[in-house]
C-alpha cells in the first residue's frame, strides 16, 4: 500500500482554509488566460468566505479574503483584485510589544482588583457604604478563595 501522510506534503500555508483552497489557488496560478483567473478566483473567495463565517462578523472581511488568496499564492497570482495586492513586507511587520505591568500585588491568589477595591473602600466617608463595600468584598473574596 501507498500512503501519503501530511509530513510529507507542501506546507499548508494558511491552514483555516485546508490543503484543496491551497491546490485551487496553484492551480489559477497556472491558467494563462487572465479572465479564466479571475473568474475562478471570484469562485474560491466565494468558497473561503463559506469555510470561514466567522469572518463575515469582520467589516472588510472581502478585502481580507483577497489579501488570503494573495498570501496562500505566495503573492505570485495575477488577478483583478478589487483591492490592492498586499505586499509580503507589510504581513512581515511586527506590533510593538506591550509591556507587562511591574507592580508588586499584596494578595495575589485574589488578584490586583481586590486591592484596588480595598483601597477605594478606604477612601469612603459614609459608614453605611463603607460597610456595604465591605461586605461585597468579603462576599467575593470568600467566593474566589473557597
Amino acid at each position: 500500500m501507498n500512503f501519503e501522510y501530511n509530513t510529507t506534503r507542501n506546507e499548508l500555508i494558511l491552514a483555516e482554509y485546508g490543503r484543496n483552497v491551497q491546490n485551487m489557488v496553484k492551480y489559477i496560478i497556472e491558467l494563462p488566460d487572465l479572465e479564466e483567473r479571475n473568474k475562478y478566483a471570484q469562485a474560491v473567495i466565494d468558497l473561503m468566505g463559506f469555510l470561514n463565517p466567522h469572518l463575515r462578523d469582520v467589516a472588510d472581511f472581502k478585502h481580507k479574503l483577497w489579501d488570503h488568496l494573495h498570501i496562500i499564492s505566495g503573492y505570485k497570482i495575477d488577478v483583478d483584485s478589487p483591492y490592492p495586492k498586499p505586499t509580503p513586507e507589510a504581513a512581515m511587520i511586527r506590533p510593538d510589544h506591550i509591556g507587562y505591568p511591574q507592580q508588586k500585588i499584596k494578595y495575589k491568589h485574589y488578584g490586583k482588583t481586590v486591592e484596588v477595591l480595598i483601597e477605594k473602600t478606604k477612601a469612603v466617608e459614609d459608614p453605611e457604604r463603607k460597610s456595604a463595600m465591605v461586605q461585597g468584598i468579603a462576599n467575593f473574596m470568600k467566593m474566589a478563595y473557597v
